[in-house]
């Protein structure tokens, strides 16, 4: 039994020895930098902390589900970082416990022991004779070492006396400094990343809320108060005039709460734009009132400006709209058409409505003051126009089908004619599609809406195409015949507004094949119905222009014509029941704050300095020892005093260059100070010197 208990307990050492051999190893520090680094670049292309959907609509569906799975939208704070994190700091830390003692040991000793055998082995070695006493040989070669900066001990034994030397022990200190600088810097990351929050989750102490919901509704499970040891990065966006005293901080799929020790009051915001219409600067003046003193500070951020205030920091990062209040016409496409509703709302909230029984939903997303796009100049050059104000909402049905608009306030010019623009992306990644409703001559929309509604209503229609052909009241027979070719035209008028012209052209067709006539009369035919069609339209346009007191048709009037009618074809595959007209607005814009705490800040900066510090004294200090070893070597031939060996032996913790020239130079000055003679073949056998190799 004691036998096999004691295979076990070394079974259980080798194994924990080499865990520890492995934790040290410099292939898995390597393989962890070289993670980290790929980690590091990977945060620092791809943007962090996105909406969700700017990565689905930006690298589709494959890479969306690649990026979430890896977390690569939150690198510095996905599990698998931090626990590459725990694991260099385990190995750098395993690598300062085995070789730090066994440093500091080496910088204290003057290793004193070294025999003769050994120095001799040492690829830096020379030996002399010298006929000088052994105190003075020993007194001028510590003479040399002083004044070379190193200090040196004295040894007498057996008869020959060893003085060794050493300088640069700063250079072991360095390389402590710089795993325990690593170690300081791992330890200051892991503070002020995301663990602790995933510990506290883990342990059921703080819940992940996943539903949007208002601040004073989110649970107390959810909020972390103020003046927690770790740090965290968290944002919020405040409207103009509006405070908040909380950030919200993403983790895993949803958020929780933070608790802010004192009240962010924006008293104003402001952004200038370049002249391509983008942001120039974006700047809030807030107002931060501590809750604790009463402290209040009045400042201005702006971006890479931030405020810092007991040991947070509170950066403008973003803007947006924070609650602008719309006012909109609401012009029937359906139904009653032509018709409008003067409504009001606010981007941020919703609106609903019914519409032939359907239920809709307007849910205003965004309003934008300036919208510069690049358009095609005069001369064929690009420039950048100024598309001004628009509002971005979406309609969403009775199922939950959602289509995006974004309605421009005032019509924009193209090539001499101005049109009101509406931006349509039907469902999400779409390419977004414009409606271009030209506008009269009061820049209004009015006139397109009266004329499409003349041609929605078949029986002003009809009216129209039966004065086309001139009904009477002569005749019943006449009069009938008249009556339906006033309604056949009426009926292709229809298949026009609803369908457009191919399906057009498919009903003349369908209806000249019935005949059955020849292909000489067909052809007359059909282009003398797409006549009667156009006579039609252009007799509905003309009413409205007279019942709008337009009374001289002109260029410009024709011109309208043609694009209304492209534009009433295509209102069918709008897909909404109505067009937002917006004629008015009071902006409030919100500035997007992040509020960031990072008490493993310092720890960085130390660690990095310890770092910086460390490897300078690895690369610009050299750990040298230098050995000197004097022993008898016989009488000289006169007889008189005795004679020396000297044996000089160096080495330097960095084999280099500088080092051969050092010891060259050491060496040469002890022969001569030593008044000796370099030995060329030394013998082999201490104990027998006059025997050679």
């Amino acid at each position: 039994m004691t036998t096999q208990a004691q295979t076990a307990r070394k079974r259980r050492r080798s194994l924990s020895s080499r865990l520890f051999t492995w934790l040290t190893s410099m292939n898995l520090a390597i393989a962890l930098l070289s993670i980290l680094a790929i980690a590091s670049v990977i945060g620092t292309v791809l943007q962090q902390n996105q909406p969700f959907n700017d990565y689905l609509i930006e690298f589709g569906p494959f890479w969306y589900e690649v990026f979430m799975t890896l977390k690569l939208n939150d690198v510095y704070s996905a599990g698998w970082f931090v626990l590459i994190l725990m694991f260099l700091l385990a190995s750098t830390s395993a690598c300062l416990i085995r070789n730090t003692p066994n440093f500091l040991r080496d910088i204290r000793s003057f290793r004193l022991n070294a025999q003769e055998m050994s120095l001799r082995a040492f690829d830096h070695s020379r030996q002399y004779e010298s006929d000088l006493p052994a105190a003075t040989i020993v007194e001028r070669t510590q003479g040399l070492f002083q004044q070379l900066g190193y200090k040196a001990r004295v040894k007498e034994r057996d008869g020959e006396t060893l003085v060794a030397a050493r300088k640069g022990g700063m250079n072991r200190i360095g390389y402590v400094l710089t795993h325990l600088g690593m170690v300081v810097i791992l330890v200051g990351g892991l503070i002020d990343s995301k663990m602790y929050l995933k510990t506290l989750n883990m342990l059921g102490v703080v819940e992940v809320e996943t539903r949007d919901l208002p601040v004073s509704q989110v649970p107390q499970e959810s909020h972390l108060q103020p003046g927690s040891l770790a740090g965290f990065r968290g944002s919020v966006n405040i409207p103009e005039g509006k405070w908040g005293d909380v950030v919200f901080i993403g983790l895993k799929d949803g958020y929780v709460v933070q608790n802010l020790p004192f009240k962010i009051e924006i008293k104003d915001f402001f952004v200038e734009f370049y002249d391509t219409g983008m942001p120039k600067s974006f700047n809030s003046n807030i107002k931060l009132t501590d809750k604790d003193t009463g402290e209040v500070i009045d400042e201005t951020i702006r971006v890479n400006h931030p405020l810092k205030y007991k040991g947070y920091n509170i950066f403008q990062s973003s803007f947006g709209d924070g609650g602008t209040e719309l006012e909109f016409d609401a012009w029937q496409l359906f139904g009653t058409v032509g018709t409008k509703q003067a409504l009001e709302g606010k981007v941020n909230q919703e609106r609903t409505f019914e519409f032939n029984g359907e239920q809709y939903t307007l849910e205003f997303r965004d309003f934008s003051l300036y919208n510069v796009n690049p358009t095609e100049g005069p001369d064929g050059s690009r420039e950048n126009t100024n598309f001004g104000p628009s509002v971005t909402f979406r309609l969403r049905d009775a199922t939950g089908q959602a289509v995006e608009y974004e309605n421009y306030f005032q019509p924009v010019d193209f090539d001499g004619t101005k049109f009101f623009l509406s931006g349509v992306t039907p469902e999400v990644g779409a390419q977004q599609q414009f409606l271009f409703i030209p506008a009269d001559r009061n820049n209004s929309i009015e006139t397109f809406m009266a004329f499409y509604a003349t041609l929605k209503d078949q029986d002003e229609i009809t009216r129209i195409a039966a004065d086309l052909v001139g009904q009477t009241a002569q005749g019943q027979q006449g009069g009938v015949a008249q009556s339906a070719a006033a309604r056949s035209i009426a009926d292709m008028v229809g298949t026009f507004v609803e369908q457009g012209f191919s399906a057009l052209g498919e009903q003349v067709d369908q209806q000249l094949a019935e005949r059955d006539m020849p292909p000489e009369m067909a052809e007359q035919a059909r282009e003398s119905s797409f006549r009667v069609v156009q006579s039609v339209l252009m007799r509905a346009y003309m009413e409205t222009l007279q019942d709008q007191g337009v009374e001289e048709f002109a260029d410009r009037d024709a011109d309208f014509f043609e694009k209304a009618l492209d534009v009433v074809t295509v209102i069918p595959n709008y897909g909404s029941p109505i067009f937002v007209e917006l004629t008015g607005f009071n902006q409030i814009q919100s500035t997007g704050l992040e509020v960031t705490r990072a008490p493993g800040m310092f720890w960085v900066s130390l660690g990095s300095l310890m770092l910086t510090l460390g490897i300078f004294m690895l690369f610009y200090i050299h750990y040298r020892r230098l050995w000197v070893l004097i022993k008898p070597a016989g009488v000289n031939d006169d007889g008189g005093s005795a004679r020396h060996r000297v044996v000089v032996a160096g080495t330097d913790a960095r084999k280099n260059i500088d080092f051969d020239q050092a010891f060259a130079q050491f060496s040469d000055e002890l022969q001569r100070q030593t008044e000796s003679n370099e030995q060329k073949n030394p013998p082999s056998d201490p104990d027998n010197p006059g025997r050679p190799e």
